[in-house]
């Protein structure tokens, strides 16, 4: 029995740049990781069977499960005969711009690199993941990445600076591709990828906070209003930066203090459900 944390992402810069050949955005994004995790348990089978067991009712554990699709990728791709259990424990919200699925797959990738004793690198399981899903090649890694092309092109960076992040996400679902289709490129906005890589190397709290941007954030925001709601009741409670993750429909917001976080959590325990308290882990 293998046992696998499939961590949370946020977007700490997110740019779209423009549209590819193939109908993809390219985009230029920092990403990093926070200690909001799923949990997997993987047990090898006789059978040849994959078996998602998951309590979730709006996650399913059939060929649309990202982690179902990252197991049968492994299988067909290395002839394992062997089949596989994969209970997951579900702590990260779904659809909510912080890549819980992507995450389950990418964790099912080491976990079955390990139970069928492929014994691949990172780096290709990387590459493998990039077949099924844009974030999950990042998340094989997690820690902090500077990521590029749609997602799939891994630079890797230092830890960020130290900070307690609280997390909301309204009592909406927002499709990813929806947002991209509603997006706009003539409008331009400012995202200071730059800023945000010379934070991080520096390791500038203050010029972090500065420079969070996501060019989807106005986008998702006027098709959910209760998103900028959310976003202005967040800076209202006293964060030292906030700013949507992914697509969302998740906010994030910074601070130094657990104190203060533990603050911002009970003033937004009366707007949504899902409200967390992470550190960044990067």
């Amino acid at each position: 029995m293998i046992y696998e944390t499939a961590p949370a992402k946020i977007n700490l810069t997110l740019d779209t740049l423009y549209k590819r050949d193939d109908g993809y955005h390219e985009v230029e994004m920092i990403m990093t990781t926070v200690d909001l995790n799923d949990r997997l348990t993987f047990e090898s089978r006789d059978d040849g069977e994959i078996i998602i067991d998951v309590e979730h009712n709006f996650v399913p554990s059939d060929h649309r499960n990202l982690a179902y699709k990252a197991a049968k990728l492994m299988q067909d791709k290395y002839n394992i005969k062997k089949g596989v259990k994969v209970s997951l424990e579900k702590s990260i919200p779904i659809s909510a711009g912080l890549a819980g699925g992507s995450s389950d797959a990418a964790a099912t990738f080491r976990g079955l690199n390990e139970l069928w004793e492929i014994n691949e690198s990172l780096e290709v399981l990387s590459e493998l993941a990039a077949e099924i899903g844009s974030d999950i090649a990042f998340c094989i890694y997690g820690k902090t990445a500077l990521c590029q092309g749609r997602g799939e092109q891994i630079t890797h960076l230092p830890k960020p600076p130290s900070a307690w992040v609280v997390i909301a996400k309204p009592d909406i679902g927002v499709s990813t591709p929806e947002i991209y289709g509603a997006l706009d490129l003539n409008e331009k906005v400012e995202v200071r990828t730059q800023d945000c890589l010379d934070a991080i190397e520096n390791n500038n709290y203050e010029l972090l906070c500065q420079s969070l941007g996501n060019s989807l954030e106005k986008v998702t925001m006027k098709l959910y209003p209760e998103v900028e709601k959310l976003k202005n009741t967040m800076k209202n409670s006293g964060v030292d930066a906030a700013l949507m993750s992914g697509s969302g429909p998740t906010i994030y917001g910074f601070v130094q203090k657990e104190r203060q976080a533990k603050q911002v959590y009970n003033a937004l325990m009366g707007c949504c459900h899902d409200v967390y308290i992470a550190r960044l882990l990067g």
